[in-house]
């Protein structure tokens, strides 16, 4: 099924002693970049917790927030963690000292900083992976629904503009017909207007005008855009959950070299004026299928 790289998930998960929230925000990336912030008591988690989320997700930039909080009494033990309040006021004391700001250092001030006062946390770290692991499960379930929904939304988008291009492929063929019959006679004019007509002779015409045929002849780029477009449809309406977003920026590689080649092969102002359109489709496409994972 299509998915879109973009989406929204949210879980929070109420216990009788402690309450986890966890927020994934995933935007559309080349490749699969997970980012985690996690209370410091629970850095331990940050590994297992992304094996979890990458099995989920293959390819996008991925924001991770988790929070805890202790509702049991346990929670009212709580410890400063000197080492980090003094990392804190050494840094503190290098800006006040390099840029010349007042010294307003206080036990206050360092206090609020993140993480130097931490409740006291003696659980086992396997419970809180159980825990935590149960509502990062939900936010991924969460944000794969809102994933799927985009994906279903831009599948429409991606179905109209293919019905486009494919209306347009007809109109390029009926149009290349007639190129080696106006091509002859131009060139039967050309030579009217030479006085050369009766020194060329019929053959030395037909085998000009054979060469030009092969020359602009453009049935196999034409057979091999069909075949990427229904490749494409094929891809965007499989019901697998298997990314296809690369497979599908392949194809329209494919597809816009053949449409390139159709232009340069086919010396027809109209035919160049429809090959514009589909280009102009297919790089509106491709925007989109940047967001497909």
């Amino acid at each position: 099924m299509l998915k879109s790289m973009t989406g929204f998930g949210r879980s929070v998960y109420p216990l009788e002693e402690r309450r986890y929230t966890v927020e994934i925000k995933a935007v559309n990336h080349r490749y699969n970049d997970i980012s985690i912030r996690l209370p410091r008591f629970l850095i331990g988690l940050e590994d297992p917790l992304r094996q979890l989320i990458a099995k989920s997700i293959s390819r996008g930039k991925v924001d991770v927030f988790v929070t805890v909080e202790n509702l049991s009494e346990d929670s009212k033990n709580i410890k400063i963690d000197e080492a980090l309040a003094g990392a804190y006021i050494s840094e503190l004391k290098k800006l006040i000292d390099n840029y010349g700001l007042s010294n307003d250092i206080s036990a206050t001030s360092v206090l609020r900083l993140p993480d130097v006062i931490v409740a006291s946390n003696d659980i086992d770290e396997e419970v809180y992976w159980k825990e935590l692991s149960d509502c990062a499960k939900e936010a991924l379930n969460n944000l794969s629904n809102a994933r799927l929904k985009e994906g279903a939304n831009l599948k429409n988008d991606l179905e109209n503009r293919l019905k486009l291009i494919s209306e347009r492929i007809p109109e390029i063929e009926e149009k290349s017909i007639g190129l080696v019959e106006e091509y002859k006679k131009k060139l039967e004019a050309r030579l009217e207007e030479l006085g050369a007509k009766n020194i060329v002779d019929e053959a030395r015409l037909g085998a000009e005008l054979v060469l030009y045929a092969d020359k602009t002849s453009i049935a196999e780029e034409i057979t091999r855009l069909k075949s990427h477009i229904a490749s494409f449809i094929s891809f965007i309406n499989s019901t697998d959950d298997t990314p296809c977003g690369k497979k599908l920026d392949f194809l329209l590689q494919e597809m816009n070299r053949e449409i390139n080649t159709i232009g340069s092969k086919a010396n027809c102002l109209d035919i160049t004026n429809t090959v514009v359109f589909v280009k102009n489709e297919i790089e509106n496409i491709r925007e989109q299928v940047q967001n497909i994972e």
